[in-house]
């Protein structure tokens, strides 16, 4: 069969694909030529770029799969993947320890600064006065998502002698305990925390999830990271409240539009920004390129795939017959906004 990767993976991972499949790499494509030849194609492998909508996937008529190398599946209309009988397979577990490490990165580079202050430097500037930080241990760290990735940060904060707290509507008291996290709702997470992470999924639920009356619940001088999808965190709310001094800091490496041109948050204060590098080590870019791969593999086979987004998708599409029955994942939209959070990485 023929595998369509559309954007730059690893290389461990094509070679899987290679040891089973004829795989075309066509990166860069435009939307027209992309449309134009998705037909000849039994799976497609994304990163986050190439939007997978509901016409790109009508245009996929052979297609049995598509892997999205990564965790986040937005860029991937689910629904109509769905009703063509097209299984879907992310990679959930190869970027968790990237992500985590970064998230603490930005964490630490917006407490101590960093970033104003090598800069300062590199100007010829020697003002210490100007750039102290703030110390870590002692401080509260609310995670709202814990999944894989919220649990690896829970870890390695309690390793620097942070209290943790957390929501997320699917993890028991007890299994958060196990990662050294005490389970609370959202509103008093808000009010606890000096620092609040978020590591969900972008949905109509979770969308605008850190906004204005989330912020103005915080504690004053409070830290955001965002490290999970740009949309979860209201940017414009966030570049006032840290021109007014309401928030202390933001260390966001996810952005609504990407690239983030005309973003408030590119001249607001106190500020970490970076180009979207929550999964960019070497080490998370083989173990995703090679997870979505034995999956493509797997499907492409017959076989269930161990990740499948649309997981009650009971066989794969095949040409000629009617698609399979498939099934969306249910809908987290809630009532409160606790019961709005959706744990990423599982």
């Amino acid at each position: 069969m023929r595998v369509l990767v559309a954007e730059p993976v690893a290389e461990e991972g094509v070679e899987l694909l290679r040891g089973e499949h004829q795989v075309d790499e066509r990166h860069g494509l435009s939307r027209d030529e992309l449309c134009a030849i998705i037909g000849d194609y039994d799976a497609l492998v994304v990163r986050s770029q190439v939007q997978v909508d509901a016409e790109l996937i009508a245009a996929g008529r052979r297609l049995v799969v598509i892997g999205r190398a990564g965790v986040g599946v937005d860029n991937v209309d689910l629904d109509a993947a769905t009703r063509a009988g097209i299984v879907v397979v992310n990679a959930p577990t190869g970027n968790t320890i990237a992500a985590a490490e970064h998230t603490l990165a930005l964490l630490y580079g917006v407490a101590r600064r960093i970033a104003p202050a090598d800069a300062s430097l590199r100007g010829g500037e020697w003002a210490r006065a100007r750039f102290t930080g703030l110390e870590l241990r002692g401080r509260t760290l609310g995670i709202i998502g814990l999944g894989k990735i919220g649990q690896a940060i829970a870890v390695r904060a309690r390793a620097m002698e942070m209290s943790v707290v957390g929501v997320d509507p699917f993890i028991t008291a007890e299994a958060a305990a196990n990662h050294g996290v005490e389970l609370v709702d959202f509103d008093q997470l808000l009010l606890r925390a000096d620092v609040v992470t978020v590591h969900v999924p972008l949905t109509r639920a979770t969308r605008g999830l850190i906004g204005r009356d989330a912020i103005a619940r915080m504690k004053p001088g409070s830290i955001v990271l965002n490290v999970a999808r740009g949309g979860v965190v209201d940017e414009a709310a966030v570049a006032d409240a840290l021109r007014s001094g309401h928030l202390g800091g933001a260390g966001i490496d996810v952005f609504e539009h990407e690239p983030p041109t005309g973003s408030p948050l590119l001249d607001a204060p106190n500020t970490l920004l970076t180009p979207h590098l929550g999964a960019s080590t070497a080490e998370a870019q083989v173990l995703v390129s090679e997870e979505v791969a034995a999956q493509v593999i797997d499907v492409l086979d017959g076989r269930s795939a161990r990740y499948a987004v649309n997981r009650r998708c009971s066989r794969r599409r095949r040409p000629g017959r009617s698609p399979p029955t498939c099934h969306s994942p249910r809908s987290s939209a809630g009532s409160s906004p606790s019961s709005r959070v959706v744990a990423s990485g599982r």
